[in-house]
């Protein structure tokens, strides 16, 4: 599934299935290293893929010996090894590497797996012996570090495909002949384990499928998702730029096209939220260091965070009055988050269980630092627009609660023709207790527990991962597949038991004593960014009549007085019931404006001509589907009113 970037409330984070740009910038991401239980549940494709990488790395071994390996996993729709090698690879060299992965997948090697003690494979190491084909005057150092991270206790073990030995956990498939079909796609710069103070590596990509059908079958839909990339349209509709020169990196412009369809999504989530008993606020983009310091966001999410902005009152400030030091400056911090703002509004006044459930809705604009890197169009940027709420509630609450968000969800996805989805349930660590999770292993267990329960209840599909919690609590990834089969991560549901605690959140029970309400973070629509994003590539910029940016384009046939007058008294008509149209009264010729409404994706063109004016009627095209032929005037209005009213698809 999915690697997600830790953050609340809206922590996907893969803008995924772009690994495979022939060259990529450097990768700081590293995939996390199993654990023995996790390694066990791995899926068949995945154990292919993960084999599949140590044929890769031997056929580079085989045409260079020098290659120092470092590890190489299956990943999100493939697999990568990262590799030291003094010749630089480029998909040029690509045929002569699958020339000899061919080669040791025709010889159908076994997996043969080797137990060996921590000595045996520090000397191996030291050998040159690991990650090549046979022993070497210089040693294996990145297994040699990669040694080092297996906990004590847990088995040390190689996998043997022919000459290749490997320090490797496994598992495997029974024979390289196992292996089916498989394609080379990119390399890319990746520093070892992830940070930049290591040696940096080439890293290179390839998936694999357990035939060539489902392999042909997945490059038939990257294609398409080529034609659909939201960059590529985004810029042809003229839905958004990014001004990376005067701007930024990673900070979008909304265009009026784009801006429209915000505004739609907008107007759904605030209609939806009003129905469900949600109340609206409004929070400031900047707050002092000491909120993210009460939340545990610094130090746990610093590093995403965009650095501080140090105030002082006024200009004499900037000085000491006696010494001429610079004096001590107040940290603030741009919004990464709208949590720890909405926990001060519920603590602005007292609260009473009678109170509960609270829930506290914003459309509240947040920035987060990512790695220059790691932008990507929509998917990942440096602000971004979230659908954004915090439910205080009772225990006893939760259930109906947290139910109540997945109804949300299931009604979104209806809307969007969003058939295929999977919410994501991911746990803690009871091991990482204190380091990576609030250290309070009961509650714990009880949030987990609940929301196992709604889910199972609810009949929802889900899956569950452990390993992938929040820092505060369980959370659901909310998992939904475009029409063309692309994964993509929505948005997130949280459980949060140890925030509210932090700020010392409290309401009067029945019992008239004072407790710490749970808190549901949800963003069923993400952010804008990312919504919007997907929802470009779901359908091909083909947005139904309620979302598109342009719904209504009146073109007239001739350039008559009384014709233009009738056509912009339409138009009128449409804007003043909030329809955003437009006219085309140039004396062009119809086709030709047909083309350009049809180029600009417009969802209906109402065409006019002398006929059409003297029977009151207007002939109806809608895009990608023709001519719908010539209705009256006020039916046709009356259905288009019908249609944005009920977000027909």
């Amino acid at each position: 599934m999915n690697a997600d970037a830790s953050s609340c409330p809206f922590e996907a984070f893969l803008f995924a299935i772009y690994p495979f740009f022939l060259m990529q910038e450097t990768n700081t991401e590293q995939a996390e290293r199993k654990t023995p239980d996790e390694r066990s549940k791995l899926t068949d494709l995945e154990r292919l893929r993960h084999s599949c990488a140590h044929v890769m790395a031997t056929a580079i071994a085989r045409l260079w010996p020098d290659a120092q390996f470092s590890s190489g996993p299956a990943v999100e729709n493939g697999f990568y090894y990262d590799v030291d090698l003094t010749h630089r690879i480029t998909p040029e060299d690509f045929p002569a590497i699958e020339a000899e992965m061919k080669k040791e997948i025709k010889a159908n090697h076994p997996f043969e797996r080797l137990v060996v003690t921590r000595e045996q494979a520090a000397k191996d190491a030291e050998a040159g012996r690991l990650g090549a084909l046979s022993e070497r005057p210089t040693p294996s150092r990145f297994k040699l570090g990669n040694l080092a991270d297996i906990p004590e206790g847990e088995a040390i073990t190689y996998f043997k495909s022919g000459d290749f030995i490997d320090l490797c956990a496994g598992p495997h498939v029974m024979r390289t002949g196992n292996i089916g079909a498989y394609r080379l796609t990119s390399v890319a710069s990746a520093y070892y384990k992830g940070d930049e103070r290591n040696p940096q590596l080439q890293r290179i990509y390839g998936t694999a499928f357990k035939n060539k059908t489902d392999l042909e079958a997945y490059f038939t839909m990257l294609e398409e998702a080529k034609r659909r990339d939201h960059r590529k349209i985004g810029a042809e509709m003229g839905l958004y730029v990014i001004d990376t020169e005067y701007v930024g990196p990673g900070l979008p412009l909304w265009l009026p096209k784009g801006a429209a369809i915000v505004e739609a999504l907008e107007d759904l989530a605030k209609e939806t939220e009003f129905e469900a008993g949600y109340l609206r606020v409004k929070t400031p983009h900047i707050a002092r260091e000491k909120m993210y310091l009460t939340s545990g966001h610094i130090p746990l999410y610093l590093d995403s965070m965009f650095p501080p902005i140090e105030l002082h009152e006024n200009a004499r400030d900037h000085l000491e009055p006696t010494s001429g030091a610079p004096a001590h400056a107040e940290r603030y911090y741009l919004k990464a988050m709208n949590c720890p703002h909405h926990h001060r509004i519920f603590a602005a006044e007292p609260r009473s269980y009678r109170d509960l459930p609270l829930r506290l809705a914003e459309y509240g604009c947040c920035y987060r630092y990512e790695q220059s890197g790691e932008l990507f169009g929509l998917m990942r940027v440096r602000s971004l627009n979230m659908n954004d709420s915090h439910i205080y509630c009772t225990p006893e609450q939760f259930a109906q609660e947290f139910n109540g968000v997945n109804e949300m969800y299931l009604k979104y996805f209806k809307i969007f023709g969003i058939d295929k989805y999977v919410m994501r349930f991911s746990t803690h660590d009871p091991a990482k207790l204190g380091q990576k999770f609030v250290d309070d292993p009961v509650l714990w267990k009880q949030t987990e527990d609940m929301v196992r329960r709604v889910l199972q209840e609810s009949g929802i599909n889900y899956i569950e991962v452990p390993n992938e919690a929040a820092f505060y609590g369980p959370k659901i990834d909310v998992q939904v597949w475009s029409v063309i089969g692309r994964e993509f991560t929505l948005a997130t549901n949280q459980v949060d038991f140890a925030v509210p605690r932090k700020f010392g959140l409290t309401y009067r029970g029945r019992d008239n004593t004072e407790k710490t309400p749970l808190c549901i973070h949800r963003a069923p629509l993400g952010t804008h960014e990312r919504f919007i994003g997907f929802l470009i590539e779901h359908y091909a910029g083909n947005f139904p009549l309620w979302l598109a940016p342009e719904q209504v384009r009146v073109l007239t046939v001739g350039d008559e007085e009384p014709l233009l007058e009738h056509a912009k008294a339409l138009v009128k008509e449409l804007r003043a019931a909030r329809v955003r149209a437009e006219g085309d009264y140039s004396s062009d010729k119809i086709n030709g404006k047909i083309q350009r409404a049809e180029q600009a994706k417009v969802h209906t063109m109402l065409v006019i001509g002398q006929r059409d004016l003297q029977a009151g009627a207007v002939s109806v095209r809608v895009h990608g589907k023709g001519s719908l032929g010539a209705k009256p005037r006020t039916e046709v209005i009356a259905g288009i009113l019908d249609s944005i009213r009920a977000r027909s698809a």
